[in-house]
């Protein structure tokens, strides 16, 4: 099973964009999903993550305040609301799923292709 992320594009400073995750597969409530994103040259960075029910959420620094998680099972869908960017929120956004509420990529996987979020100054 892979992820599809979608909803990314070009967006002016202080705009918002809203970043969807879908799943195939009758088993998605059943893990964490978390999104990621990686700029050039740069490590996948932690952005944010949920928990199955979508109780517990949790933000990389960089974003909390600023971005927010949301589940919708019924849908097999995570979605990721991104408000007042910055250029530095520049990057290709990927989500995945754990077992557990955990930041680090290598414990997620069923990546898909990601979606580039483009911010411009």
């Amino acid at each position: 099973v892979q992820l599809q992320a979608s909803g990314g594009g070009l967006v002016q400073a202080g705009g918002s964009l809203r970043l969807s995750c879908a799943a195939s597969g009758r088993t998605f409530s059943n893990y964490v999903v978390g999104w990621f994103r990686q700029a050039p040259g740069k490590e996948r960075e932690f952005v944010a993550h949920i928990s199955r029910s979508g109780s517990f959420t949790d933000y990389g620094d960089s974003v909390k305040g600023r971005f927010t998680i949301s589940r919708d099972n019924a849908k097999n869908t995570v979605y990721l609301q991104l408000n007042s960017l910055k250029p530095e929120d520049t990057a290709v956004y990927y989500c995945g799923r754990a077992i557990t509420m955990t930041k680090f990529p290598t414990d997620f996987n069923s990546w898909g292709q990601g979606t580039l979020v483009t911010v411009s100054s």
